[in-house]
Order: structure tokens, then C-alpha cells, then sequence
């Protein structure tokens, strides 16, 4: 199944993308279906909007913004419209109204108040995704008059009730007939860069060339790491605390001041933990980040990338080679299971962002095909099983934290990649599969919704 780099790399704001940005989008397409339904039909001047968090969003939703996603796309923004903006700010001013003004040929105010008409529903989730969320119109009789069911899979993707039944019934080979090399698994991808004599890289480019044009992929691709660098930068540079009421402090200003000033005392580890972290307090700040492939793992890939360019004197084309080539790793890992932290834990979100990172880094440092599936094995084997619980339904503890650990990981798993000829026990294949099977029998304690693990072991005195 072909899934294009830039599904995959988003730049969008923090906290969370299944949470945050999917939400958003679904609001802001809901409000589409509103302007639609109202140019057709006469509405009284009482009618309300509704909107049902279920499953994981209800539990974590709060603490993710998910609220405040969906004032935001009720008002017609995407995420990267607030690029740069003043998220709060924005928000503040969005509230002192209690209704959503849709111009057209018929001007409507509809009533909304994210207080009272958003509901955290903790009951069943729905069937097809923990990450559920329902959409309501409502008139003054209180007559449901136009309704849409969404779900946020991960990664700020979102399918709505009738897409998900479509792309059940789709095969594979429908849905990549269209593209010069169609894998739909590492094996495949192995054996289609040995037929064909190219590089993953090579075969992921030309698969995206069908859509959008060399000058525009390089362009897109330099946007995306611009973005990722700048999110260091102002994560390296910024102090003070974290939105929450855990008050927690951010802490890579300080690492990287120390690091900066004794550099003959900083090791590999000390630059990526302070790259990392950059990236993910910028995101629990609500600020401006890149999927990569989610906000929660949005740190991983950036502190690697960050590290080869800036210490090993990376170029804008070994750029590139990195980021289509985890892009390619990601497509399939979403593919065969998930990124989604609410439906597989946090090996689908740290796990899989270790995977990317270890395959384009093998890749942009001389790796075989072969020896760059070996790197994306070994990173994501050795975060099977990790829970995603995070601590008062903030993208913070321990999320920060790992993101350091996914990046070091992921540097491990390509450098001992390259150490060896690319034959290898466990294939990146049957680790998908291993990954997807562990978060099926995962408890939901243990899935996003903060009712299990670190989110509830801590002991106030």
C-alpha cells in the first residue's frame, strides 16, 4: 500500500497528533459537512454542536487538548495554519464567543461551548478504534439532524465510520496497482531493490514521483527538515514550564548549556538526549513540530538527523536519502500494524519512530538494503512491549524521556547494522507482526488512556 512521506511527516502543533491534530482535522471537517448541510436545508437560529470523545480520547483527551483542537477546527483551522501562532492566545479569543459563525448565502450562528458540549465518555469505546469521536448537530428539539463518526489512527490521520468499512473491503493490490513499486512488506521491498538494483530511497522517490514532481519533492522534503530543525533550536533554546498541572520544567536548555560548555565531556548519548528532548518539551508546549511519524515520537527522528548533520557533517541530499527512507520503513510498519500509541501502546509510537530512524541512518551512512532492514529490526525489537501510560494524560512523563532513549536505540540498532553483512534471526516482517500481536493482548490500562503503569503510581505525600 502506497502511503506518500508527507502523510507521514506532518508539521502541525504539539501535544499529540492522534489526540490534538486528529481532532482537529475531523472538527474542521465536520464544520465542511455543517457549511454543506445549511446551504441546503433552513435551520432555526437554536441549533447546537456536539462532540463525543470515546475510548482513549475520553480518558486522555484533556490532557492532550483535544477540547481546544476542536474550537480550533470548528473555526475553520488547520494545523498548519498555527504554525508559529499563539496557540493560547488564540484560543482566548476564540472562547468570548459561545457560537460558530458560518458566511455563506445563508449566514448561521450556531451554539457551541466547549464546556458543556464536548463529552468525555468513558462508557464502551467504539468497535473499530479506541480513538473514537462523534460529531453532532443538534436543533432545539433536540433532534439529532446531522451526525459523523470519526476515528484518529494515529499519526494525525483520521478516517471517518464509512472510510474505515471502505478500506477493509480494499485489497492491496487495488490500492498500489498505480505506483512503479508497490511493496506492501520488507520482503518484498528487499527483493524489489535487488531486482531492480536501486536503493529504498530510489524506489520511494520514484513511487512519490507519480504524484508530485522532483523539484517539488526535494522542496517539500527541505521544508520538513527545516521545520525539524528549527524545533531543536527553539527547544535548545527555551526554558521555564510546561503547560499541565504536573508543573513539570523543561529541562534541555540546561542539558545542552553544560554540554556546550565542557564539550570534551559530552558523549553521543549526552547530544542526542538534548536533542530529543528539545523537540519533545517544544511539543508538550503546544508549539510547532513535525509527525515523525506521531507528536508523541516526534523528538526521535529530528535528534538523529540533527546529530549526523551537525556532527558528522550530513548533506541536504543525505537528508533527503534519510527521510524516504524512513518513510518507506514507516508505510510498511503502519501498514502490517500501527503508530497508533491509543491501539498498539507505545511501541507503535517510540517503536516505530526508533525503526525510521535506525533505517535512515544506516542508509545515509553507506548501508546495504539488506543491512538498513536488519537496523529497522533491531530498533523496533527492542521496544516491544512498551506501554504508553502517560502520567495526568500529558505528553511528558515518560514521553520525553524516551524519546531520548528511541533516539539512542535507533543510533545503536543502525551501527550495529553495519557491523554485520545484513543476514539476521528475526525479520523486520515478523516484528511487525509481533508488535501488532503484543498490542492486541496489551491491556487498555496500558494503551493511552492513563489508567495503568507511571500515569498511576504516583504517590503525592
Amino acid at each position: 500500500m502506497f502511503i506518500s512521506v508527507f502523510e507521514l511527516f506532518k508539521i502541525g502543533i504539539g501535544p499529540s497528533s492522534s489526540h490534538t491534530m486528529g481532532p482537529l482535522i475531523a472538527a474542521r471537517d465536520f464544520l465542511a459537512h455543517m457549511k454543506e448541510y445549511i446551504s441546503t436545508h433552513k435551520c432555526s437560529s437554536n441549533i447546537f454542536i456536539r462532540c463525543i470523545f470515546k475510548g482513549s480520547l475520553a480518558y486522555t483527551g484533556k490532557g492532550h487538548a483535544a477540547d481546544y483542537a476542536v474550537v480550533l477546527g470548528l473555526n475553520d483551522y488547520s494545523p498548519a495554519d498555527l504554525v508559529d501562532k499563539d496557540v493560547n492566545k488564540l484560543i482566548d479569543v476564540i472562547l468570548e464567543n459561545e457560537y460558530i459563525l458560518i458566511y455563506g448565502d445563508k449566514d448561521q450562528k450556531i451554539k457551541f461551548s466547549p464546556d458543556s458540549d464536548i463529552i468525555f465518555d468513558k462508557g464502551e469505546s467504539l468497535k473499530k478504534h479506541p480513538n473514537g469521536m462523534i460529531f453532532e448537530l443538534i436543533d432545539q428539539s433536540g433532534k439529532i439532524i446531522l451526525s459523523e463518526t470519526y476515528f484518529s489512527i494515529g499519526g494525525g490521520f483520521i478516517k471517518t465510520l464509512d472510510e474505515i468499512h471502505q478500506l477493509e473491503k480494499t485489497t492491496l493490490s487495488q490500492s498500489a496497482v498505480a505506483y512503479p513499486y508497490p511493496f506492501n512488506s520488507a520482503n518484498s521491498m528487499l527483493q524489489m531493490s535487488v531486482d531492480s538494483g536501486l536503493s529504498i530511497s530510489d524506489m520511494k522517490r520514484i513511487n512519490e514521483l507519480k504524484n508530485i514532481s522532483d523539484d517539488e519533492l526535494n522542496r517539500e522534503l527541505d521544508s520538513i527538515w527545516l521545520t525539524m530543525q528549527n524545533c531543536v533550536k527553539s527547544g535548545l533554546s527555551s526554558k521555564g514550564i510546561l503547560p499541565g498541572d504536573i508543573k513539570l520544567s523543561r529541562r534541555a536548555k540546561a542539558l545542552y548549556d553544560q554540554l556546550q560548555d565542557s564539550p570534551e565531556t559530552a558523549n553521543l548519548n549526552d547530544w542526542l538526549c538534548a536533542y530529543a528532548m528539545a523537540v519533545s518539551e517544544e511539543n508538550a508546549a503546544w508549539h510547532t513540530v513535525v509527525t515523525a511519524p506521531t507528536n508523541g515520537a516526534a523528538g526521535v527522528i529530528p535528534a538523529v538527523l540533527y546529530y549526523f548533520v551537525s556532527k558528522e557533517k550530513g548533506t541536504i541530499k543525505q537528508v533527503r536519502e534519510f527521510l524516504l527512507t524512513a518513510g518507506a520503513i514507516c508505510g510498511i510498519i503502519k501498514h502490517k500494524s500501527s503508530i497508533s500509541g491509543a491501539e498498539v501502546g507505545c511501541q507503535g509510537e517510540i517503536g516505530s519512530a526508533a525503526s525510521m530512524a535506525a533505517a535512515g541512518l544506516c542508509a545515509v551512512r553507506g548501508g546495504t538494503p539488506q543491512q538498513i532492514e536488519n537496523a529497522s529490526e533491531i530498533a523496533l525489537e527492542h521496544h516491544l512491549g512498551m506501554t504508553c501510560d502517560p502520567v495526568d494524560g500529558l505528553v511528558q512523563v515518560p514521553c520525553i524521556e524516551r524519546n531520548c532513549f528511541g533516539a539512542i536505540k535507533a543510533y545503536t540498532a543502525s551501527s550495529l547494522a553495519l557491523r554485520g553483512n545484513g543476514q539476521h534471526f528475526m525479520s523486520l516482517d515478523n516484528c511487525i507482526v509481533a508488535m501488532k500481536q503484543t498490542g492486541l493482548e496489551m491491556s487498555e490500562k496500558y494503551k493511552e488512556t492513563s489508567l495503568g503503569g507511571l500515569a498511576v503510581s504516583i504517590i503525592e505525600c
